[in-house]
């Protein structure tokens, strides 16, 4: 499988990575033994970068992690584990962010004890503190570095000019943001000032949370499901909107027997060298079609054609509600 590096001088790994917010039943019910299924077939398939964060499933997705490495001691060394801190609850419950010091190495210390592991190769910040400067923070990450619990670090969700303040401090290893067909705002910046900086970007939900797929989810299932339930671009009328639009690519994913999901990996890897998607999955059938998107080669002919049928802002409806949107920086 074709390799993408981590950062600047950093450890290569697969370009396909596993999203596992999944294991901890985001997207549906799910089992321990799943996860595990999945976990085996990247082992099988030569994916080797697996993210997870404290906050799936509160620990859930973690510990799912932290067991399969128990019954398979092997898979540490074959895994690149990333993980991510920083999103907080207030004593009345509701969300908050924490960036200091203090809070990171305590949340870090939890994922390791997950996990079983004695440090993870990439520590995110989960949401920036806007009130805490990203310098201060970036100095405390490097603080985590010297003392041997994470070997690189990097945010999720920031602002190109952030990643320039974070790497006056030191190098960036990388930037998880959303990007597919449905979500292309980090093309206005981002995309390029990581690979100014060689700072790997690591796309999230590349499957557009499944509208880029054979199999969309039902609309009897989207209430049931606390993020998407809300989620502007699966709430009607948009999701009919959304799914309707979408289905020229899978028909266009038919004509060449490839599954949709596989066509929607293979644009992302084409969008450069430094660009690392990870899907989530609870399907072991579905994780071979997202695999199936790296051993493609799309034609200019093909990308033109996609251009044409999911043109940049196509979707019906904002990516996140105004409560979801707190946290991540707009830029454009």
């Amino acid at each position: 499988m074709k390799q993408v590096q981590i950062g600047p001088g950093g450890p290569m790994v697969s370009c396909l990575g596993i999203g596992a917010m999944s294991f901890a039943e985001f997207y549906g019910p799910t089992t321990e033994e799943n996860s595990y299924a999945i976990l085996a077939e990247a082992m099988d398939q030569g994916v080797t970068h697996i993210d997870t964060s404290n906050v799936y499933g509160m620990g859930r997705s973690e510990k799912a992690i932290g067991q399969f490495f128990k019954q398979r001691p092997e898979a540490r060394d074959h895994f690149h584990v990333a993980t991510k801190a920083g999103i907080s609850r207030d004593a009345d419950g509701n969300r908050k962010y924490d960036n200091s010091a203090e809070h990171l190495e305590a949340e870090l210390d939890k994922s390791l004890a997950l996990m079983g592991l004695d440090c993870v190769d990439l520590f995110y910040v989960h949401r920036r503190e806007a009130e805490r400067p990203i310098e201060e923070v970036t100095q405390s990450l490097v603080g985590l570095q010297e003392k041997g619990k994470i070997k690189a670090f990097g945010f999720s969700e920031i602002a190109p000019s952030s990643l320039r303040r974070a790497r006056t401090v030191a190098p960036v290893a990388a930037v998880q943001s959303e990007y597919s067909l449905s979500t292309r705002f980090v093309e206005m910046g981002l995309v390029q000032t990581c690979a100014e900086l060689g700072t790997t970007l690591v796309a999230f939900s590349p499957v557009g949370r499944s509208l880029l797929t054979d199999d969309p989810l039902s609309k009897d299932v989207i209430p049931s499901l606390p993020f998407l339930g809300t989620n502007p671009r699966f709430i009607e009328p948009n999701y009919d909107v959304n799914l309707r639009l979408t289905q020229p690519l899978r028909d266009l994913a038919a004509e060449l027997g490839e599954p949709t999901a596989a066509l929607a990996i293979a644009w992302l890897v084409s969008r450069g060298d430094h660009v690392l998607p990870i899907p989530g999955t609870r399907s072991v059938s579905h994780f071979r079609d997202l695999v199936r998107g790296t051993q493609i080669t799309l034609t200019p002919d093909v990308l033109a054609r996609i251009d044409e049928i999911l043109p940049i802002g196509w979707a019906y409806g904002d990516r996140y509600t105004e409560d979801q949107w707190i946290g991540p920086e707009r830029f454009c």
